[in-house]
Parts: structure tokens; C-alpha cells; sequence
């Protein structure tokens, strides 16, 4: 039996972004993908995930106070 770490309870929405919704995304805030933070490849949620490096990556983070917001990481090798 493997655990889908994706499906934990305490593990928060993790989904690649599209190329389109990338393009947005910078456009919208003015950034380079240079400038997001960073999550290795070989982070369990982004093997799941099978992201590759380059990909961006929405972690839809959840606060009692906030709700949810959405936050942004790079895929990198190191």
C-alpha cells in the first residue's frame, strides 16, 4: 500500500500551472519565474505531481483568518 501524499490531510492543494496561466501570473505581478521561491524536484509532492524543472507550481494554502491564498514555487533541480 503507498500513501498518496497529495490526498493528506495536512498537505495543502498542489497543482502545476499552465503555460498560459504562467504568462498571466508574471504579466500580473511583473516577475520572472527567476524571482519565485523554490521547490526541488525531488520534493514528494512535486514527484506525485511529475513535475519537471521549470514548472511552476499553486499551493492553494489554507488560514483560519485568510482563508485560502494561493502561493507560487519554481520547480529546481538544486
Amino acid at each position: 500500500m503507498t500513501l498518496n501524499i497529495l490526498q493528506h490531510q495536512f498537505v495543502p492543494k498542489h497543482s502545476k500551472v499552465s503555460d498560459s496561466e504562467k504568462e498571466k501570473l508574471f504579466a500580473i505581478h511583473n516577475i520572472e519565474a527567476k524571482h519565485l521561491p523554490k521547490i526541488l524536484v525531488t520534493d514528494p509532492a512535486i514527484v506525485k505531481l511529475d513535475a519537471k524543472q521549470g514548472d511552476v507550481i499553486k499551493i492553494e494554502r489554507r488560514s483560519r483568518t485568510a482563508g485560502t491564498s494561493d502561493y507560487y514555487r519554481l520547480v529546481v533541480e538544486e
